[in-house]
């Protein structure tokens, strides 16, 4: 190699491993936007209706920014939950760089959107990306007919193959996309019962909560909504036992003064405070996640989300399997008790006393100490314990490795470097 070439050589090698290193990271669509002050207005957005969460949870997505101008437009017009759907409608589940855009097969494609996922119908959800003429790629949506009235403007970033950021002209509108209803004029009672929560609803009814929810959906709301065959759930105490102010903190701890979605949750690295937080005691619920599946858990038990009722910013109605116990009423969960033996305890043997040595007798030499026993495993070096730990580390064993990897192509770089100055 010339020595000439070893700048170029040394900055193609940092190149790659700034990628590795933003790989081995994953992604953080808001960490991204940050540094381009020109689409602060988008990423406002991004996060205040968690669609920044959607992104994030996911391995492989293009995110088409909207600058400024164009999305205070959008936004000046249009509710939280309009603006949210106009918003997941412009993530696609799919990698596009500005080379995979220019040499999209045929010249168009139709690719699919987070937009899709809430049950979008037909294809409404799509988005068609056409390589006009002249270099030009358009953007429009599914439905035929529809004009292609966005335009790719520049790439912003990306981290290959996992998340692209792209610069668009204008939002992606189809008819009907920008009507959704407030969550404030969604009926809760009507929406708890149609997704089998009646029980959970006419507790809420009959101790005057349902008024409180129902004027909390207008700054935030989550709920934990148990089904009704969870109240009558093996280890459920009797609801007519507890005093009204228990029942209350009960139903409040169902509960956030928050927009917390479900993919909002997975990414909860620290305890939730619920509605039931006050002088009587932190009411917090843990989260943890193992792919799509996502648990809450009191300190009594643990329960799993099972579906999502209503995600509309800023509302999150979610349906539990089991009623959630806070540990401050309830307590901890009992220990099993040990298994009785069925066998009686032996007696001791009889042992006789020893003669007395006589004086001629020689005492005995010492026998050599046995080695002290193995201490005895503990829970925690348990073959369960420690495939969880393995389990729970993972991620961070595999981000290590790979900036493991990129320190040694760094040092191997600089070697080559010194030997061929």
């Amino acid at each position: 190699m010339a020595k000439n070439d070893i700048p170029s050589f040394l900055l193609m090698a940092s190149l790659v491993l700034s990628v590795w290193a933003a790989a081995a990271n994953g992604h953080n669509i808001t960490a991204i936007l940050d540094s381009f002050p020109d689409y602060s207005v988008y990423n406002g957005y991004m996060s205040q209706t968690k669609v920044a969460d959607e992104v994030n949870s996911r391995d492989t997505v293009t995110c088409l920014v909207l600058p400024n101008a164009a999305m205070t437009a959008l936004a000046a017009k249009h509710s939280l939950a309009a603006i949210k759907n106009a918003l997941r409608l412009l993530v696609l589940l799919d990698y596009f760089d500005p080379q995979k855009l220019h040499d999209i097969p045929q010249g168009t494609t139709l690719t699919t959107t987070l937009y899709q996922t809430t049950g979008a119908p037909g294809k409404l959800g799509f988005v068609n990306i056409t390589n006009v003429r002249g270099g030009r790629v358009a953007f429009g949506p599914s439905s035929p007919g529809s004009k292609l009235a966005s335009d790719y403007t520049k790439s912003v970033r990306q981290i290959p193959y996992n998340i692209s950021v792209l610069e668009i002209s204008a939002p992606i509108i189809f008819p009907g996309l920008l009507d959704a209803p407030t969550a404030a004029d969604s009926n809760l009672t009507a929406l708890l019962e149609k997704a089998g929560c009646k029980t959970f609803a006419s507790l809420l009814v009959s101790t005057g909560l349902l008024k409180n929810f129902q004027s909390a959906m207008d700054k935030g709301l989550t709920l934990f909504a148990p089904d009704d065959e969870a109240f009558n759930a093996d280890g459920v105490p009797d609801l007519n036992s507890l005093s009204s102010a228990d029942l209350v903190t009960l139903l409040q701890y169902h509960a956030l003064s928050s927009y917390t979605p479900k993919d909002s949750l997975k990414l909860a690295d620290h305890p939730i405070s619920t509605m039931a937080t006050g002088s009587s005691g932190k009411f917090d619920l843990t989260v943890s996640s193992q792919g799509d599946d996502v648990t809450l858990h009191t300190g009594v038990d643990s329960s799993r989300v099972a579906n999502t009722v209503l995600d509309d910013t800023p509302v999150a109605i979610l349906t539990v399997d089991s009623v959630l116990l806070p540990s401050e009423l309830f307590g901890h969960a009992p220990a099993p008790a040990p298994a009785p033996s069925s066998l009686p305890p032996s007696p001791l043997p009889s042992t006789p006393a020893p003669a007395p040595a006589s004086k001629s007798a020689k005492a005995p030499s010492p026998l050599p100490l046995s080695p002290p026993a193995p201490p005895s495993s503990s829970p925690a070096a348990s073959p369960q314990a420690a495939s969880d730990k393995a389990d729970a580390k993972n991620s961070s064993v595999a981000a290590e490795v790979v900036r493991s990897l990129a320190t040694l192509i760094a040092v191997a770089v600089a070697a080559l470097w010194l030997l061929l100055m």
